[in-house]
């Protein structure tokens, strides 16, 4: 696939993968792109973790499945993340910006706006939107052909420091790299990002995957191969709207608008 092809391809896969194993050539090829990004002084300060067993993905499944639960219970993910929910094409075209949840049980639509306050938590506990979401995010973890946990050295992330922002960028360019390599073969991308949000189950990830001290758990993540026949999970979200270049570039000095700028291009995939 052409790089720049793959560049606008590239989405988040909110459901399933194809239930086949990711194979062993195409497993090589996403770790040995990943070990090419750059790095600060080819410090390379990221270590990579796979796994394939079903018995270590259940149990990711699970803390994953924990994490998500609690969070929608508490309503301690909806109010951190409610600034970047749009719910009609309205809100996305206005901002071009954000999540457009476009696939949710009936049940849930007329009160849609009305969930993200007080009052409308407790109204989702009652119709077990928690249990709803918890039980896909399980689902969707452990039948992942291939989980992948990246790790830095606590010798190079330093947070507050330049060493540790460079870390950083370089975290950033591996994700890339397994991204777009990813997708030229033909598979699916999705962080596994709710354990992350509570520490001791972020502990819990990080001893499963055996993370020595002097490395921290930076990212997990789940791929495997697309199949344009899943069904979506119960509530979903695309986001392929995309800012115009002249919103987020500046000629020269801040506020000076960009020469010859071009229309940004949009596909139907969520990023």
């Amino acid at each position: 696939m052409d790089l720049l092809d793959a560049i606008r391809r590239r989405h988040t896969t909110n459901g399933a993968f194809a239930d086949r194993p990711v194979d062993p050539e195409d497993k090589r090829r996403l770790l040995e792109m990943a070990a090419r990004a750059p790095s600060h002084f080819n410090s390379q300060p990221w270590r990579f973790v796979v796994v394939e067993d079903e018995e270590r993905r259940k149990t990711l499944g699970q803390i994953a499945s924990d994490s998500m639960r609690h969070l929608i219970e508490e309503g301690a993910f909806w109010q951190q993340y409610k600034r970047y929910f749009r719910f009609s094409k309205e809100e996305v075209e206005a901002t071009k910006d954000g999540i457009l949840i476009d696939n949710m049980p009936a049940v849930l639509k007329p009160f849609i706006k009305y969930l993200f306050t007080e009052q409308g938590g407790k109204m989702m506990n009652a119709l077990q939107v928690p249990r709803v979401l918890a039980n896909d995010a399980r689902k969707l973890v452990e039948r992942s052909p291939l989980i992948l946990g990246i790790a830095l050295t606590r010798g190079e992330y330093k947070p507050g420091e330049l060493a540790g922002l460079y870390s950083m960028v370089s975290l950033g360019a591996v994700v890339q790299t397994i991204w777009l390599t990813a997708t030229s073969l033909g598979m699916g991308f999705q962080f596994i990002s709710t354990p992350q949000e509570i520490p001791e189950n972020w502990e819990r990830v990080s001893a499963l995957l055996g993370i020595p001290t002097e490395y921290e758990l930076m990212l997990l993540i789940r791929l495997g191969y697309i199949d344009p026949q899943v069904k979506r999970p119960a509530i979903d979200w695309t986001s392929p709207q995309r800012k115009g270049i002249a919103e987020l570039v500046f000629q020269e000095t801040w506020g000076n608008p960009l020469d010859n700028e071009q229309p940004a291009r949009t596909d139907e995939r969520s990023p």
